[in-house]
């Protein structure tokens, strides 16, 4: 029996070809280059193939699900119904890397049954775009069965060849991982546990986090990832390297012993495979964006798109401390200033005061503070850590309401910040009192954090419960018109356009790992990789800006890029808040802090000009309602020559360019901060040649001239 049923599917595998005749179960996109066709074996097993110009990206991959209390859904399905259908709008994003994106996709739903008892239903959707293909499936309604729950989700992508792949391992609790360039085959996932400045990992298999980004040998980049990730645990990719195939790895929950559990019916999140010709395509993709259902909230004009400066990277570099040094009384279940504070403390009245004056003077519209409330004496290492943090209770030294005053007297807005050590049900608890006051002082945005292990113990930060904690937070912020800057998140799918006050997240190695991680920080490479794979999930607040890129308080840590790097970093790196992270007093007599001063945050249109995967990228967009461009381009540890061409200006108009770049003494190591400041007149006929040294790059601001 085994071995027909191998000739079966290898007949089937056969007749899926990506030139062979098309069926009722095949579906092309708008410009019929991407093709995805579902298959089904003579036994009922489905499968599907994805093709992109006849030529075969995924082959044949096998659909099923593992269940709890009920038999696989593997085998023995027989298709009920089938139907095509198109669609195609232009739509309009509130903030974002562009105003207007077109949706345009075919569809195709195919309504599927088992032909044994219990006969359980099943539909699975496809869209094919001319940038991608996704699919989901749709549990429907079982006579006697409310509910269902998922042990395992089997979708396989069964790669045509050993990519080059950029990845980073799948951990069930962090996406602070480096990067790794290796092909499919050279995948290690577990050699990353314990990995340097992470304080725990959870790598359960081999597996890698999505999106992950593939180059064929024939050039053509593709990208897996999801969309709509709510109710359901977070893909990873378990990768099978001697096959070359990826297969879907729920993240778990050792708590409830399951992966997913569902009130029927319900729909997946949607399984996406970007394709692009081009690198660059796959970064001015809206597939994932175009897979989540219009906003939700109405008008979100309170979401303000703005550059913010923060007493944060004092901490990091060992200038202050979050915490005050109080003492939690055990009786009362209060923190008791004991009158022996350290005197490192960052969050006070005087020195946010300090930050406010410079924002006001330069224009930067937001202050970050960390550090403000009681309980960071106990925030991380405890594992009774529920309750320690109020959200509401300020540092003896900090007048909330002061600080508050001040900034607005000054057109500065203070961003709140939610550190929640991981403790969920605590801050869930405290949403709508911690909320309520900031309504009440006019606060309109939120950096939240989970640092730490989960608790309750057995839960994952990626698990389905985590992401419906995630989700909670963000809805109740919306009652209250906050915006929500989340750290240590659940994975960007796209969910902004559903809810718009997700502004941005972490999600990623960012800029504090230069300054404590014991591997020697961030590569130069780090952000030429970063840009075709965890970008094209949505918005990092990466936190750009370092101008003391030696790091004197760190002798064993440097920021490795050049300064012109981290100014490229504004338009390179996407997020409609950007910080400008260093201190106040490293800006200031800075000509080059100019550019931070300039430099937009919402776009209305963004172009990739170049770039290769891992080497360069540079991007340039134009500014919503005032027509300026800005352009960044990094390299990673390699110098490299380019010529720019201008021609996304607008024709018959001049532009003052002001272009900031390495001069030929920059290199990332010996002399990060030298930097070439220069003024031209640009036209949309004009060329520039610019060479970015090692580690380095450049930024340029193009302003029509009237």
């Amino acid at each position: 029996m085994r071995k027909s049923r191998v000739i079966i599917l290898f007949l089937a595998i056969v007749v899926a070809g990506c030139k062979a005749k098309q069926s009722e179960l095949t579906l092309l996109s708008p410009d019929s280059q991407n093709r995805v066709e579902l298959l089904l074996s003579q036994t009922g097993e489905l499968s599907y193939l994805v093709c992109h110009n006849d030529k075969t990206i995924i082959d044949t991959s096998s659909l099923a699900f593992e269940l709890k209390d009920q038999k696989p859904l593997i085998s023995g399905f027989e298709v009920v119904k089938s139907s095509h259908s198109s669609f195609s709008e232009t739509w309009e994003l509130p903030w974002g890397e562009q105003r207007e994106v077109v949706n345009n996709y075919n569809e195709m739903v195919v309504e599927l049954k088992e032909n044994t008892t219990p006969k359980r239903r099943l539909n699975i959707y496809f869209r094919a775009y001319d940038d991608g293909v996704a699919f989901r499936y749709e549990f429907l309604a079982q006579k006697g069965v409310d509910s269902l729950i998922i042990m395992e989700e089997n979708t396989k992508f069964q790669l045509t060849g050993d990519h080059t792949t950029w990845w980073i391992p799948g951990d069930w609790d962090s996406y602070e991982h480096l990067y790794n360039t290796t092909p499919v085959s050279g995948i290690d996932a577990m050699k990353h546990n314990n990995a340097p400045g992470l304080g725990f990992t959870n790598i359960m298999d081999n597996a890698v986090h999505t999106p992950v980004t593939m180059r064929t040998t024939e050039g053509l980049h593709i990208s897996i990832h999801e969309a709509a990730l709510m109710d359901y645990a977070g893909m990873t990719l378990k990768v099978d390297t001697s096959a070359l195939k990826m297969t879907s790895r729920l993240v778990g929950s050792e708590r409830l012993g399951y992966k997913v559990k569902r009130g029927l019916p319900f729909k997946t999140p949607w399984r996406t495979i970007q394709i692009a010709e081009r690198a660059g395509e796959l970064i001015e993709s809206r597939l994932i964006l175009n897979l989540n259902e219009p906003n939700k909230l109405g008008d979100v004009s309170w979401v303000k798109p703005m550059k913010y400066m923060g007493i944060w990277w004092e901490m990091h570099i060992d200038k202050g401390s979050w915490d005050y040094g109080m003492t939690l009384d055990e009786k009362s279940g209060k923190w008791v200033d004991t009158g022996k504070a350290h005197g490192r403390h960052a969050a006070t009245t005087e020195n946010a005061k300090r930050y406010i004056d410079f924002a006001s003077k330069k224009g930067i519209k937001g202050l970050l503070i960390e550090g403000w409330n009681t309980g960071w004496e106990r925030w991380t290492g405890f594992e009774d850590r529920e309750g320690i943090f109020d959200f509401v209770t300020p540092y003896p030294d900090y007048d909330i309401e002061e600080v508050v005053r001040y900034a607005k007297e000054r057109g500065v807005e203070i961003i709140m910040h939610h550190e929640t050590s991981s403790a969920p049900r605590t801050y869930e608890k405290q949403m709508d009192t911690a909320y309520a006051l900031m309504q009440r002082l006019g606060i309109g945005s939120v950096k939240s954090g989970y640092v730490g292990r989960i608790i309750p113990k057995g839960e994952h930060h990626h698990s389905q419960w985590m992401v419906n904690h995630y989700q909670r937070a963000l809805e109740k912020a919306a009652e209250y018109k906050i915006a929500v800057n989340a750290h240590e998140p659940i994975k960007a799918t796209g969910l902004r356009r559903t809810y718009p006050n997700a502004i941005s997240r972490e999600g990623l190695r960012g800029q504090e790992f230069n300054a404590w991680s014991p591997d020697g920080g961030n590569p130069p490479e780090h952000i030429s990789i970063v840009a075709f794979t965890r970008m094209l999930a949505g918005p990092i607040d990466f936190t750009p800006g370092v101008f003391e890129i030696s790091l004197p308080t760190k002798p064993n840590n440097q920021i490795n890029t050049t300064l012109a790097h981290q100014l490229a970093l504004y338009v390179v790196i996407y997020s409609p808040i950007q910080m400008a992270c260093d201190l106040p007093e490293n800006y200031e007599n800075q000509p080059a802090f100019q550019f931070i001063q300039e430099v937009g945050v919402d776009w209305e249109r963004t172009r990739v000009l170049e770039g290769e995967i891992g080497d360069f990228v540079v991007i340039a967009r134009e500014e919503r309602g005032s027509g300026n461009w800005f352009v960044g381009g990094v390299t990673d540890e390699n110098a490299r020559e380019i010529n720019l061409d201008f021609d996304f200006l607008e024709e018959d108009k001049s532009y003052l360019a002001t272009i900031y770049r390495d001069t030929p003494k920059s290199h990332f190591k010996q002399n990060p901060t030298s930097i070439d400041i220069e003024e031209r007149e640009i036209r949309s006929n004009s060329t520039l040649n610019i060479t970015m040294n090692e580690g380095g790059g450049f930024a340029i601001s193009l302003k029509e001239k009237k």
